[in-house]
């Protein structure tokens, strides 16, 4: 079957983009696909921009090839059309390539769109722009920020470890948390997470009844206060335990966190602006993504 398709990438996180085109325009061609145009991102536009040309030349498949900013791009401008997305990845974060199974496995993102597995997936909205995993405030946040970006080029998502360490003793936010109509809840939390699927960087599932297409929010507020907590905490995640000490879970279609100061946030492992205020809502079944086999499964990844 001939499918148009378009590859939406980011240039300074590919070694070798003549070679990378070449893979990509020769994998495809062997399955009768046309070639893809080609979109390189900047810095003024990390994606939404090349994607709305992909979809505007008649793209079915929109090839997300880079980190975690270029994929949430591509995200926030395909849903809501009936144009796919498929994940190549090449940066160190990639919290969704994470959640299908693909972690730098661009020869396994290619085929993953050539077996024709799709499913329809919520996303969350949040200031105009979408997430298709998780939207955090807090520590999330912080850690992100403060691993370097040469620390993960030479030692991959275990970067993330050492930017986690310079916050663990930093001081909690006191929040409201409105979920959907509900009164307020107030926490002395220090990283709230709305998300969609539950699966983090290295295989571990934070939240295990997240699901990608169940129209709500898994909602996780984390209250540690000391390395103890943090260490008992880390310890039920790794032993997959059902209950874990010091996070709380709850479900929502619509959550706005607000805190007592300006916190650090991001949207699938990107950094955004700081803010006072985390105001998320779902977007039911609105994009289309390639995944391995277009199971039921809440686990993307069941059948990478």
């Amino acid at each position: 079957m001939t499918v148009p398709s378009a590859v939406v990438v980011n240039p300074s996180k590919v070694l070798d983009l003549g070679e990378l085109r070449q893979t990509v325009n020769a994998l495809l061609a062997e399955a009768g696909w046309p070639e893809p145009a080609w979109y390189e991102t900047t810095v003024a536009d990390p994606g939404r921009g090349q994607a709305r040309k992909a979809v505007e030349s008649g793209a079915r498949v929109v090839f997300a090839c880079g980190g975690d900013g270029t994929v949430r791009s591509c995200v926030s401008e395909l849903a809501g059309t009936e144009v796919a997305l498929a994940v190549l990845p090449t940066g160190t974060g990639n919290l969704l390539a994470a959640n299908l199974g693909l972690d730098h496995d661009l020869i396994g993102g290619v085929e993953v769109a050539l077996a024709g597995g799709m499913r329809r997936i919520d996303v969350g909205a949040v200031d105009g722009e979408c997430f298709a995993v998780m939207a955090g405030m807090g520590f999330d946040a912080q850690m992100l920020a403060a691993t370097k970006e040469t620390t993960k080029a030479r030692i991959g998502w275990p970067a993330y470890v050492f930017g986690a360490m310079r916050h663990l003793r930093d001081r909690p936010m006191r929040v409201s948390i409105r979920i959907d109509d509900q009164p307020p809840l107030r926490r002395r939390a220090r990283t709230v997470l709305i998300a969609n699927v539950g699966r983090l960087k290295g295989g571990l599932r934070l939240l295990r009844d997240a699901e990608p297409d169940d129209g709500a929010f898994d909602v996780a507020v984390l209250t540690p206060r000391t390395l103890g907590h943090w260490a008992t905490l880390a310890w039920a995640v790794a032993r997959r335990r059902r209950r874990v000490p010091r996070m709380e879970v709850f479900r929502a279609r619509r959550i706005q966190v607000t805190s007592n100061r300006a916190q650090p946030r991001q949207l699938d492992g990107d950094v955004i602006a700081p803010g006072r205020v985390l105001r998320a809502e779902m977007r039911p079944e609105a994009l289309w993504l390639c995944v391995p086999r277009p199971s039921s499964s809440p686990d993307l990844a069941d059948s990478a």
